[in-house]
């Protein structure tokens, strides 16, 4: 995609969504006063700050001269955001996001990603914590190195490696805006032969104070810097929330579309260490001649809605609902289809160092990406999809107040249908798929509280009493203290989890051209404990997970997936600290990981990132500067391979990498509204290092290359 076909669709899809823009109108003295005698607050909380109300905009105000041309209608006046969902220190904010729980009637609020922070960090996969391991571009399969970030659910595993990309319901936003808010983002780099590009476009506009729609596209690839390397990934959500005083609903639309040319990797590492290529294009890849690709299609529709029941009466006094019992009935659904297309043609690759003949020199070996070609000798074309409609109904009781020692107390009880397709020997002279349907029925609860500012607590259960999933179980507790000097919090946190799962369908049952496996596993189990230190004021986390997993399901070195009944004792300590220096910023992550068994579970010993650069206003409040370096490490380990034809991470032992850093040179700035990036990414090429820039198993990182973006904001 061009970059100025790129900006005319921007600028038409914006002035498309602002031309209907409502706007508020400021809250006046009049209504100021009303406020101040007591309407629009909860009891005893005493005055409000009217930008913390949400009251922007009210009609009919006391004291306004009547319009000459009035028919006698009163006015209609525009309510508050009156939401139990927002407090009021988040009702003061201008603009605000959040996420829905999947789970259970609440939602977790995040600030707006405007400011200079992490916008260096183009890759979003490297922004949290030490990262992931990576393919190498942009839009290409990922997987966290810390294993405890790692999605455990069994749905579709196939696209997994796509989720630092791909819309779900986990990550689409909703906005509330008291201006329209419109943000376009765009960064390239390289040659058009070999460009990398990003393009973002979010859109949300409120039609009240209560009810808000908007639309977020993003757009991220790469033509390849090496051989048949080409991706591209488009992720669309559009979403609609209602947040009143007594019925709130979200509703999202979520679309995915992935197409990804699998090269298969380097035919060794010597191909990148040792290499005599001019240009990255002419490293020799295993799966180059094969054509192989894979396509990937998402669509998702999710609705979510709940009415509040108040236990006590409802005074005008009452701003909210936050501070009445009440009780919340709801119904939630869900529907999430994926299908994956797998291709490739027969060919081989020649690996021009294969052996050694034991006089200095190398014999040439020729290989076959895979073994098997179960159906068809020449050429493949896999395809398989799975959807899952989810609908479930929850009761959440509130006995005195949203942050009492007992908030709320939550209970539910849902249903999922599950259809497997996907091709089988049988079905191969129709060419009609085969389609398994399975039905999981569960109930879940919940219960928390919160004392004061100083703790908060919660208590989860969810079981599956029978159908495909019977037997499933997750219990979870969490507690948060915080202890406070001269207003600053040190906080101290704790989770448990206990879950037992049943393996995912693809792990048990598959018929592809180049593997078939019909397994019966039993259930994964596994314990979880984790203790988190910080101090947000110094910019200081400690973090130490403990899990001890049974039963463990991997891919081993011939991508077949296995099951280890041993005990499995893996250890993670993480910890952050960022100094600052007048200007100077020197930040550090660091992870240490200890697994009592690498075949299984590899992990490197010791990842971090870094980053160190100096920060200043070059015009006070109107444009300010990064200049500086970031890097990523790891200790060398047998790192997990990718394989193309299932899209997952399997476990191999032939090759190690890692004790490389990985250096990136950049300029940020924030100019007003607008964000800049200037960066010289992979600045240490032949230059230090042991040349072996892989994180996944001979998948290479990407060479030198330099990198420009702009991100734009508009509030109006």
């Amino acid at each position: 995609m061009s970059l100025m076909r790129n900006i005319v669709l921007g600028i038409a899809f914006v002035v498309a969504v602002m031309l209907p823009g409502v706007s508020y109108a400021q809250l006046d003295a009049a209504s100021l006063a009303r406020a101040q005698r007591g309407q629009g607050m909860n009891q005893g909380q005493g005055i409000i700050d009217p930008n913390a109300t949400g009251m922007e905009g009210m009609e009919g105000r006391e004291g306004e001269a009547a319009d000459s041309t009035d028919t006698g209608r009163k006015k209609r006046q525009r309510r508050a955001l009156e939401s139990y969902y927002f407090s009021d220190t988040v009702r003061a904010l201008q603009n605000w996001k959040w996420h829905v729980d999947r789970d259970y009637n609440r939602v977790k609020i995040e600030p707006l990603d405007t400011t200079l922070q992490d916008w260096r960090i183009d890759y979003v996969f490297y922004r949290k914590g030490v990262g992931d391991m990576a393919l190498g571009g942009l839009g290409q399969s990922s997987q966290p190195i810390n294993w405890f970030d790692r999605r455990q659910d069994k749905d579709f595993l196939f696209a997994r490696s796509y989720d630092a990309y791909t819309a779900r319901l986990e990550n689409v936003p909703f906005y509330n805006a008291k201006q329209p808010l419109t943000n376009a983002t765009y960064l390239e780099s390289g040659q058009k032969r070999y460009r990398e590009e990003h393009f973002e476009l979010v859109h949300s506009q409120n039609i009240n104070p209560s009810t808000s729609a908007n639309v977020v596209y993003k757009s991220r690839g790469t033509m390849g810097q090496y051989e048949w390397q080409r991706t591209k990934n488009h992720a669309l959500s559009l979403a609609v929330a209602h947040t009143g005083k007594r019925y709130s609903i979200h509703a999202a639309y979520m679309n995915n579309n992935i197409s990804a040319r699998e090269n298969g990797g380097a035919v060794g590492k010597w191909a990148i260490a040792d290499t005599v290529f001019e240009m990255p294009s002419g490293v020799p890849m295993r799966l180059a001649s094969s054509k192989a690709e894979n396509i990937y299609r998402n669509n998702s529709i999710f609705v979510k809605q709940a009415y509040a029941i108040p236990l006590q009466r409802v005074t005008e006094y009452d701003f909210s609902l936050a501070d009445l019992s009440a009780v919340y009935i709801g119904h939630q659904f869900e529907y999430n289809r994926w299908s994956k297309t797998y291709s490739d043609v027969r060919a081989t690759y020649t690996n021009l160092r294969g052996e050694y003949d034991g006089d200095g020199g190398y014999i040439p070996t020729e290989h076959s990406y895979y073994q098997d070609w179960f159906i068809n000798p020449t050429t493949t074309r896999d395809s398989i999809s799975e959807t899952i409609i989810s609908n479930r109904v929850f009761v959440q009781v509130q006995p005195w107040d949203r942050n009492g020692v007992i908030s709320t107390i939550d209970g539910g009880v849902g249903v999922d249908l599950h259809t497997y397709s996907y091709l089988k020997l049988s079905d191969y002279p129709r060419g009609s798929l085969t389609r398994d349907k399975r039905t999981s029925w569960y109930v879940y609860g919940s219960t928390g509280g919160m004392i004061k500012r100083y703790a908060d607590w919660g208590a989860d259960v969810k079981f599956y009493p029978s159908g495909y999933r019977g037997g499933d179980l997750s219990v979870g507790a969490n507690i948060t203290l915080r202890a406070f000097i001269n207003e600053h919090p040190l906080i101290l946190s704790g989770k448990f989890r206990q879950e037992l799962r049943t393996p995912g369908y693809w792990q048990e049952n598959l018929f592809s051209n180049h593997y078939v496996w019909f397994n019966s596993f039993d259930k994964e189990s596994e314990t979880r404990f984790e203790v988190n230190f910080s101090v947000p004021s110094i910019a200081l986390e400690v973090g130490v997970w403990q899990g001890v997993m049974k039963n463990t399901i991997y891919y081993g070195a011939d991508s077949r997936p296995q099951q280890c009944t041993d005990n499995i004792s893996l250890t993670s300590l993480y910890a952050r600290k960022d100094f600052r220096i007048s200007g100077f910023h020197l930040d550090h992550r660091a992870l240490v990981q200890i697994t009592s068994n690498e075949s299984v579970l590899p992990v490197p010993t010791f990842s971090a990132f870094l980053s160190y650069y100096y920060e200043f206003w070059v015009k006070r409040d109107v444009l300010r500067v990064q200049i500086g370096l970031d890097g990523r490490f790891n200790t060398s380990y047998y790192a997990q391979g990718y394989n193309p034809a299932l899209s997952v991470f399997y476990n191999q032992r032939e090759v190690k990498v890692g004790n490389y850093p990985y250096l990136d040179a950049f300029v940020a700035a924030k100019w007003k509204r607008m964000r800049i990036l200037l960066k010289y990414q992979h600045v240490n090429m032949n230059l230090f290092g042991n040349g072996e820039y892989f994180q996944t198993a001979l998948y290479p990182l990407n060479p030198r290359m330099f990198k420009v973006g702009i991100s734009w904001s508009w509030y109006d």
